[in-house]
Formats: structure tokens, C-alpha cells, sequence
């Protein structure tokens, strides 16, 4: 029987360890955050923030995440770097690109379709097709539907609110009109209690439409 050395074992198990380190995802705060996100925010299905397309517990591949405070905007803001490159450097960031109140159910095609694009009320017709959802790329400005223009006014605020980012203000005029218009749905305050349970945060503006303002203070 050939036996180990303990010197060779100690080498095989830290070999093995920095493969595992080095294959472990340096972002998993927020890779940890999705499995509560669908488990549990989505257990029973919903359905997708811009096209409103209802999906089931097996959403499908077509259906992603969708960060309505773009996280470039993020990382411009704390000049961390690139995404990925901010998710290695940089703690905060690991925590704003994590919050479950900036993260909805998208169709893949048109999460990439709105990037990183700021919102707005585009000239036309409503978008023709199952989804009313309309970019403009070369303005790089993109029109949602006006269902879940509220839920979007109110997840902006919340972002720029609780990690001090910055809205410029005629962005934060028409978020304020859409806030005003789409008052908090039903829906809005299930996810609120939810995300409250799992991450200890509420999004006040859900909580107090009224106050949208005062919660701002001087900074509006």
C-alpha cells in the first residue's frame, strides 16, 4: 500500500483551495441576492417590469434581472472602475448593485435594449407590438409604459435617496410627475414588505408617496 506523505497532502489541499478561491465568483453579493430575489420576492411568478409579460416559477432564460438604476451609473459615481472591476474593489458597491428595491423581472432583449439609457417621455405613438417599451438610441433615452412609470419614479428616488447618487434634475422633474401620476400599487407594497424581511430596508417613498420632497430634504 502506498501511503501520503502529510507534506504532499498539506500541498494537494492548498492547491485545491485557491482553485476553489479562484473560481469562486468575487461578486457573490449580489449572485447570493438573486436566489432570494426569485426564491422567495418571485416564488410564484410575476410578471416583467416594462412589457408586463406574466411568468411563471420556471421563468426561462428570456427573463432576467433588471437594475433600474443602471449600475453604470453607479460605478461612475463612486469611480470604482469597470462593473466587474468595482464588485472586486469595492464593498459599496457589492451592497447598491445587491438592494432588491432597484432590481425587477425584464425580458432579456429589452433589459438590453434600455442599458443604461435615462428615461423619458419620447415624441410617437406608443410602441406597437406586445411591448409598449420605446428607445431611442441615437438621444440614448428610453419611454416606459405608463403602468409602472411610479414603480420606476419610486426605485430611482429610493437609490438616489439611500446611497446619495445623484438624479440630475430633469430627471428627477419627470420621476416626480410619473411618482405623482402612477401612485404605489398593490404589488409595489407586497415586494416593499418582502425586501423588508430580507435585506432590513424599506423604500419610504412606497411607504409616504405624498412626502417625496421632504424625504429629499435640501438636496431636491
Amino acid at each position: 500500500m502506498k501511503y501520503i506523505s502529510y507534506t504532499t497532502l498539506l500541498t494537494a489541499l492548498l492547491l485545491f483551495s485557491s482553485s476553489v478561491s479562484a473560481w469562486k465568483k468575487p461578486d457573490s453579493e449580489y449572485f447570493e441576492t438573486l436566489p432570494k430575489f426569485w426564491g422567495v420576492l418571485y416564488s410564484s411568478g410575476g410578471e416583467t417590469l416594462y412589457c408586463g409579460q406574466p411568468f411563471g416559477k420556471r421563468r426561462g432564460r428570456n427573463i432576467n434581472a433588471e437594475h433600474v438604476f443602471p449600475m453604470a451609473w453607479v460605478t461612475n459615481s463612486l469611480k470604482c472602475g469597470k462593473r466587474k472591476q468595482c464588485r472586486k474593489n469595492s464593498p459599496r458597491f457589492n451592497t447598491i448593485e445587491a438592494d432588491m428595491h432597484n432590481i425587477f423581472p425584464a425580458l432579456s432583449k429589452v433589459n438590453q435594449q434600455r442599458s443604461a439609457f435615462a428615461f423619458a417621455e419620447l415624441p410617437g405613438e406608443p410602441g406597437k407590438g406586445k411591448c409598449d417599451f420605446e428607445v431611442n438610441r441615437k438621444k440614448r433615452l428610453v419611454e416606459p409604459r405608463p403602468a409602472v412609470r411610479g414603480d420606476i419614479a419610486r426605485a430611482m428616488f429610493y437609490m438616489s435617496k439611500q446611497y446619495n447618487l445623484k438624479l440630475f434634475d430633469r430627471q428627477k422633474k419627470l420621476l416626480l410627475r410619473w411618482h405623482r401620476q402612477d401612485p404605489p400599487s398593490a404589488e409595489e407594497r407586497r415586494r416593499n414588505d418582502i425586501i423588508q424581511k430580507l435585506q432590513g430596508k424599506r423604500n419610504p417613498f412606497i411607504d409616504t408617496p405624498g412626502k417625496a420632497k421632504l424625504l429629499f430634504g435640501s438636496k431636491w
